[in-house]
């Protein structure tokens, strides 16, 4: 009796520790193939991250390209140049373990820097205006820093490991497979037991199918919740499960909630044959259908842009697959689109206006250049051949009238010169770069010290910072700024100019040029921006009146604009502003 219980004590000792022994085995090689297989799927997800997010960053900046200046387009767009560096590294670190693995992804990590570089210099020129230099830098990014073949190199590396990995698998799978047979045998003496345990556990299912039925109930009460139209469809289109806001969107009343056909629904609004199409080649071919476009109209008589969403879902019982609908209203946006398209539209004339004006303000420097100019030689030659001939024989007014033709001339000249440069600066091409802006007002500061001799002028010019702009229109600027600070200061004793700067709300740079010198009277403070206008008398301070309107269309063209406060005999304040960029901090770092 006592080897019988011993026996039987043994059999059971063997057939459960075994079957734990070698199901532990089996579960921790499981564990390990199943560690080994996501730590792969990682590595490929993860490259094919990098890969969509340089891709898709270069996408939206062709949107932006394109005229799409939303703001989600704006954050895509510079999103590839923060995320990728991490992703970068995050990649290194997953395959640290395989040295071929980490001679791809350093490769990859030099062609998307190439990409990313590209994709900022893009961006920068769209900044700019410059589309044209856009689309090429993003051409180039295509061209140059190809990234395609690195991308299938690594996931080919990790398929062929994991290949590997799982032969080793399945020879281990093979030997816990027999030692599972040989354990079977005993474990068949226990069926007794597993009989009266089995009335336990049908007690437990039901329990739990119980439990179960709750959740569906609780899914479904889920389902009614949601305000975005839903429907569970069978193999036939017909309705086997819609939503409260289905239903009210397509006069689909409560008490009716039996099968429909599809195609019934909402007075017709899915009886579009293409989307019938579609929606059977989810069903038949398990494709998903997403973003799908329509106008329905529907119930109520109103016509909706919807977007429509369908997959295939196996159901667990194994009967038919059947297709989940949700749509949404997307109408709003619709309409938004269509403003937007008719803004461009507008602004497309409004464009071509501008060209006109451009064209017309060509043609009149052209004759101001050239027509002008040959009257006015006469009129001076004439004068100075006048001159020639009288000679010693002239007497004090007639050499007086001779001097006063010269002197006009020549001040018509200046003037022709001057509006000339007034519109070349309306029209050339900004030649963009980084620009010292205390560089350039050092040195007008020594310029328009250079032009006057034997005046006190305390200067104090603050720290000035790098920006983005035309180097020499920037520095036509400072000269007329500090220019007119020195000119308008010659009759004080003791001069102070000065030059500040500070960051305006939004980030921009706000300087300013001050003087104590004649000042002006607000009241006239429009007139001060303006081509050839002068508060001033020429035999009190000389000049053409055309410096400050200059001014103004240089700081108008780089996007800033240009205001000016004083008071007579108390001096002047003039404030111009310019845009900040994250390129012009750069500098600004490196310099300090």
């Amino acid at each position: 009796m006592r080897w019988r219980l011993g026996g039987l004590l043994f059999a059971v000792l063997v057939i459960v520790a075994l079957p734990y022994m070698v199901t532990r085995s089996g579960s921790r090689d499981a564990l390990e193939a199943n560690a080994r297989v996501t730590h792969s799927s990682e590595v490929k997800s993860l490259t094919y991250r990098i890969a969509y997010v340089t891709r898709d960053g270069e996408a939206a900046l062709y949107r932006l390209l394109d005229g799409d200046d939303n703001p989600q387009v704006r954050v895509r767009a510079g999103r590839a140049s923060k995320e990728i560096p991490g992703l970068l590294a995050q990649l290194r670190d997953m395959t640290r373990d395989n040295a071929d693995q980490q001679a791809r992804i350093g490769a990859l990590g030099s062609m998307v820097s190439g990409r990313l570089a590209l994709l900022d210099q893009a961006m920068l020129h769209y900044r700019q205006g410059d589309v044209r230099a856009a689309n090429e830098a993003l051409r180039d990014s295509g061209t140059l820093f190809k990234m395609d073949d690195l991308i299938d190199g690594i996931v080919q590396s990790e398929d062929d490991t994991l290949l590997a990995r799982r032969s080793q698998a399945r020879a281990a799978s093979s030997n816990s497979s027999l030692a599972l047979t040989i354990t079977a045998t005993a474990q068949m003496l226990l069926l007794a037991i597993v009989v009266i345990v089995s009335e336990r556990q049908i007690s437990r299912r039901l329990q739990a199918e119980e439990r179960e039925g709750q959740a569906v109930q609780r899914s479904q009460l889920i389902v009614q919740a949601v305000r975005e139209p839903i429907a569970l469809l069978d193999s036939k289109l017909c309705t086997l499960l819609v939503n409260a806001a289905f239903g009210e969107l397509y006069g689909i009343p409560p008490s009716n909630r039996h099968s429909l056909p599809l195609v019934e629904i909402g007075d017709g609004a899915w009886r579009d044959s293409a989307l019938q199409q579609r929606l059977n080649d989810v069903l038949l071919l398990d494709r998903e259908l997403w973003d799908y476009e329509l106008l329905q109209r529907t119930v109520d008589g109103v016509d909706r842009h919807v977007v429509i969403n369908a997959r295939r879902l196996q159901q667990d019982d194994g009967g038919e697959p059947v297709l989940l609908l949700t749509v949404s209203d997307v109408t709003a946006r619709a309409l938004v689109e269509q403003q937007v398209k008719e803004l461009n539209r507008q602004l497309e004339g409004k464009v071509a206006q501008v060209s006109d004006v451009n064209r017309e303000l060509e043609a009149f420097s052209y004759s101001v250049s050239h027509d002008l100019r040959a009257p006015l030689r006469h009129i001076a030659g004439f004068a100075s051949k006048l001159e020639q001939h009288l000679g010693e024989g002239a007497d004090d007014k007639s050499q007086h009238y001779i001097d006063v033709i010269s002197d006009a001339a020549r001040r018509m000249a200046q003037l022709i010169d001057d509006l000339l440069v007034f519109s070349r600066l309306g029209r050339g091409a900004l030649r963009l770069q980084p620009v010292d802006m205390q560089s350039l007002a050092e040195e007008a500061r020594v310029l328009a010290e250079s032009e006057v001799h034997g005046r006190r002028i305390l200067w104090s010019i603050a720290p000035l910072p790098i920006v983005i702009g035309d180097e020499n229109m920037l520095r036509t600027v400072w000269q007329n700024l500090l220019g007119n600070a020195v000119k308008y200061t010659g009759k004080v004793e003791v001069a102070h100019i000065g030059v500040e700067m500070r960051r305006g709300d939004n980030g921009d740079y706000e300087f300013v040029v001050s003087d104590d010198g004649a000042g002006f009277d607000m009241q006239y403070s429009g007139k001060l921006f303006g081509v050839f206008q002068r508060l001033h008398r020429a035999s009190e301070f000389p000049g053409n009146g055309i410096g400050l309107a200059n001014v103004r269309r240089i700081v108008q063209r780089h996007g800033g604009k240009v205001w000016a406060e004083g008071s007579p005999g108390e001096g002047a304040r003039f404030h111009f502003t310019l845009p900040a960029s994250d390129l012009a901090d750069a500098f600004a770092q490196e310099r300090q």
